[in-house]
Parts: C-alpha cells; sequence; structure tokens
C-alpha cells in the first residue's frame, strides 16, 4: 500500500505543528504542510490530494465541519467544541472520528493505525463479503474484530449441518439449503479459525474433495 498523504488543517500553528509531527512519525504516513484555513485547506486538497484530514470545527474563514462534508476525502475531526450538537454534525459530514482536543498525541498515533488497517481492508481488489465491510467499520471505530451477526447465524447453521460427521461442502450446502459456494466459504472461514478440520480424500472418480469435520 502507497504511503497516506494527511492534511492538518488547524488555524493554531503550533497545535497544527504537533498534529503534523504525530503524522510524520508513523511508518506509512506523510504530513502534508498545515493549512490554517478552509482556503488554503481547499487549495491543498485540489494541488496535492490528500487521503485524510485532520480539520478543526473553528477556522478562520468558515467551518471545518462544512469542509470535511465537501471535501470528498477522508477525515478526522479534532476540535476543542463538545456540544452535541456539533459532534453529531461532523459524523453526519462523515468524519471517521472526533478528537475532543487537548489530547495525547499517542491517541491521535492509535487512531492512525486504525485508519490504515481500515483503508487496508478496503484496498482489495475483490468484491468484498458483508465480513469484510463489517470488519473494517469495526477497525476504524476501535471496536473488537470478529464476524458478522449474519455471517456467525449461517456458521452456527454449518457447524450444525456437520455435527459428529464428516461432509464435503456440496454435502453441507444440500443440509442447510444454501449454494455450494457459500458452504465452501464459510467452512473455510471456520477451518482458518480452527473450528474445523479439513481432510483430503479421493472419491471414486480419483478426483481429491475436501472433506470437513467439526473439531481441530
Amino acid at each position: 500500500m502507497t504511503d497516506i498523504r494527511v492534511l492538518v488543517v488547524d488555524d493554531d500553528f503550533r497545535v497544527a505543528g504537533l498534529h503534523r509531527d504525530a503524522v510524520a512519525a508513523r511508518a506509512g504516513f506523510i504530513a502534508l504542510e498545515p493549512a490554517r484555513t478552509v482556503g488554503e485547506a481547499r487549495a491543498v486538497i485540489a494541488a496535492h490530494a490528500p487521503d485524510l484530514l485532520l480539520a478543526d470545527v473553528y477556522l478562520p474563514d468558515g467551518d471545518g465541519v462544512e469542509l470535511v462534508r465537501s471535501a470528498g476525502v477522508d477525515a478526522f475531526v479534532l476540535s476543542a467544541a463538545t456540544d452535541a450538537a456539533t459532534v453529531r454534525r461532523a459524523f453526519t459530514a462523515g468524519a471517521l472520528a472526533y478528537l475532543v482536543k487537548p489530547f495525547d498525541t499517542r491517541v491521535l498515533a492509535e487512531r492512525l493505525d486504525r485508519y490504515a488497517r481500515y483503508r487496508n481492508l478496503l484496498s482489495s481488489a475483490r468484491p468484498l463479503s458483508q465480513d469484510d465491510i463489517d470488519r473494517a467499520a469495526s477497525v476504524v471505530r476501535g471496536e473488537r474484530e470478529g464476524p458478522s451477526l449474519a455471517r456467525s447465524a449461517t456458521e452456527q447453521t454449518v457447524l450444525a449441518a456437520l455435527g459428529s460427521d464428516e461432509a464435503s461442502a456440496t454435502e453441507v450446502a444440500e443440509r442447510i439449503g444454501v449454494s455450494r459456494a457459500t458452504a465452501q466459504r464459510h467452512l473455510t472461514a471456520l477451518a482458518e479459525r480452527g473450528l474445523v478440520h479439513v481432510s483430503l480424500r479421493y472419491g471414486s472418480t480419483g478426483r481429491p474433495e475436501h472433506r470437513f469435520r467439526v473439531g481441530p
């Protein structure tokens, strides 16, 4: 993955410098020179196409939340404003995080690391599964990663269908009424987590077939 370009937008040059330095200290990130106004930020966005904005709310020539809404760029809002209306407005505008100033730069570093993982999860060229999307959303929010509820329910059905038997993906699919591809996907995910054991058997036609059973 290419380095993530970050633009800090804050009219306090000392605060902007601290945030810029926190970004520059993280591997995989490039800190652009901070912008002090909405106008400067729009010029930098047009010229350098940052991947992430770190925007204050109150700027000399406008509203940082409106900048986030209109910029079409991923953003965190970094502000001393703690009223619920402003926080709601920031999230409605598309902010991925809201950090209340002042904060320890380690908090920003941790959020940047989460953002890098979020981008990595959503950089696949293949179509994303619901679990991929849920995992990315969990990462950026700092939640514990885990399978989505929908997937968990299906996996429980798959495990119940296996019972104490050994079966192929085709047999499991027939037992629970899903496509073979769906059964195979969930069986593979269960195997990756050590909940299902996979073995290779040769059938009467001589073609190898994966067989699954509950257990390591």
